[in-house]
């Protein structure tokens, strides 16, 4: 675990390449955080956001939880009784890894962590004081992503919170050109070369198809949440946290 990020200076080059399977995991912790600018701050960030809406008894949710960073982020954050966390991830690889890495954790925090695989798109929402989508939904057809975020409005509790994380597009052609060419820049200085960057570009075309800010605060808003604020962005990266309408944005 925790191998160095070398898969696109040969192994992966087509596009239907790229999935979430074991060559991935192993260095997965490596490509996130050389890839995502901020991925560092955003993950503990998340843990501060839950810390102050968790609701005591009521469920956590990390859909499209890869390793668990934010599950385990919410974990060490949240002190309140009868908190669950639920992390679903829909490749088994990435929750085998999980599981394993809970087993092997003496410093595990009160809220038990569930670890299931499964699809996100059929995971019943239930009692949830604080959902979280940290670069998932950008991998979700996107004629889907409104019912999901609709499951996840009704599943939240009264003063409930949605954080979503997104790799968004710009409206601006201008704007997208320069957003781009700094995030490579990004990547460049976290030691990919310009092959590795083009060759991953490539492999996820078809499977990471990001939407405009506008177009997220349109899905949300007819999800059913009142108030959005942006609290992230990092290039081409952000973060959301959204309200339930019924909610007290303190």
């Amino acid at each position: 675990m925790n191998r160095k990020d070398r898969l696109y200076q040969s192994e992966i080059t087509a596009p239907e390449d790229f999935v979430f399977d074991d060559r991935v995991v192993r260095v997965f912790p490596d490509m996130i955080n050389r890839s995502v600018p901020g991925y560092s701050l955003i993950v503990p960030m998340i843990g501060v956001l839950a810390r102050r809406y968790a609701q005591a008894d009521s469920r956590l949710y990390d859909l499209g939880c890869s390793l668990g960073a934010v599950s385990l982020a919410m974990q060490a954050a949240v002190h309140k009784p009868g908190v669950e966390i639920v992390a679903v991830d829909s490749s088994m690889e990435m929750i085998r890894q999980l599981q394993q890495n809970l087993a092997e954790d003496s410093d595990a925090g009160a809220g038990a962590i569930l670890a299931r695989q499964g699809d996100i798109l059929e995971t019943p929402i239930e009692n949830a004081s604080v959902v979280v989508l940290n670069f998932t939904l950008q991998f979700i057809e996107m004629e889907k992503r409104q019912e999901l975020m609709n499951r996840i409005a009704t599943g939240l509790n009264p003063g409930g919170i949605l954080v979503l994380s997104e790799k968004i597009r710009f409206d601006s052609e201008r704007e997208q050109e320069l957003q781009t060419l700094w995030h490579h820049d990004f990547k460049k200085t976290q030691g990919y070369s310009d092959l590795e960057i083009a060759r991953k570009r490539d492999a996820l075309e078809n499977v990471l198809r990001p939407d405009s800010a506008g177009q997220h605060m349109d899905r949300l808003k007819t999800a059913g949440f009142g108030q959005v604020y942006q609290w992230y962005q990092g290039f081409n990266f952000v973060s959301l946290v959204a309200f339930r309408k019924d909610g007290v944005n303190l």
